[in-house]
């Protein structure tokens, strides 16, 4: 699963990209969100993504600058630059910084898709590639450095599962701890090392996302869409809501934010 950092001022895009894309479609996971290139190069260094997708122009540091000092500063990732039309040439001059690619705005999903998926091919080669190195530096018949950097963990494959199964309803990690036969705390510590996020967070993004998709089809009322999502108490969907898009379910609906790609 590819861990990834949205780097964008203007926050409708930014929340359009954080809640309108299955990123767990994409095999991939949002560990964080950025305002302005000097944000966003401390992201970078605090959550290592594996992935970047960042603006140009944007307040205190370009992301340009702020891919070039990210990579001064040893920082590994694929950066991907969003752009518009008006700046395509300026995205161009980006070769220099090894960017992956390039977005143009609105988003085309079959284009992230693309990126995503190729992004993914270029850090399987990489990990391989230094798992040689290390078998190579150290000849053993232990395969655990083999499965500490190729396996994708299947408690946390189970928890993401579920989560999309069943985020209408009260899923726990403590009941998903019993039917795997391990600890809480030890599924807990493992979700969050894999995603960066507790699974109370993950499910919560993930249930922002649903309703903003259902938000966004105008097809139901607010309370409908919370319950929907597996809110049973509409004020505490509200609130949580509120804290991830910025803006309360009323006022998205009322302002008309709705799907912001092609």
């Amino acid at each position: 699963m590819i861990h990834v950092l949205i780097v964008e001022d203007e926050e409708i895009i930014r929340n359009g990209l954080l809640y309108t894309i299955d990123w767990l479609a994409l095999n991939a996971v949002v560990v964080g969100s950025a305002a302005s290139g000097k944000e966003g190069l401390q992201k970078i260094k605090e959550l290592k993504p594996e992935l970047v997708l960042t603006d140009i122009r944007m307040p205190e540091m370009d992301g340009l600058s702020m891919i070039r000092q990210a990579q001064t500063d040893g920082c590994s990732f694929i950066p991907v630059v969003l752009t518009s039309y008006s700046d395509f040439e300026y995205a161009r001059q980006a070769i220099e910084l090894h960017v992956f690619d390039y977005l143009l705005k609105p988003v085309d999903d079959e284009k992230l898709s693309d990126i995503v998926q190729r992004a993914a091919e270029q850090i399987e080669k990489e990990v391989k590639l230094h798992t040689l190195q290390d078998v190579h530096a150290d000849i053993s018949n232990d395969d655990t450095v083999l499965l500490k950097t190729t396996s994708d963990n299947p408690y946390v494959n189970e928890c993401l599962q579920i989560i999309t199964q069943d985020y209408k309803g009260h899923p726990s990690i403590e009941q998903i701890a019993e039917q795997l036969c391990v600890s809480p705390s030890y599924l807990s510590r493992l979700f969050k090392k894999n995603t960066s996020m507790t699974f109370l967070d993950f499910l919560n993004r993930y249930r922002i996302q649903k309703a903003v998709e259902l938000l966004s089809a105008q097809k139901l009322k607010v309370y409908e869409v919370a319950v929907a999502c597996g809110f049973t108490d509409y004020k505490r969907f509200y609130e949580v809501f509120r804290s991830y898009t910025g803006i309360s379910p009323t006022d998205f609906v009322k302002n008309g934010y709705c799907i912001i790609r092609n």
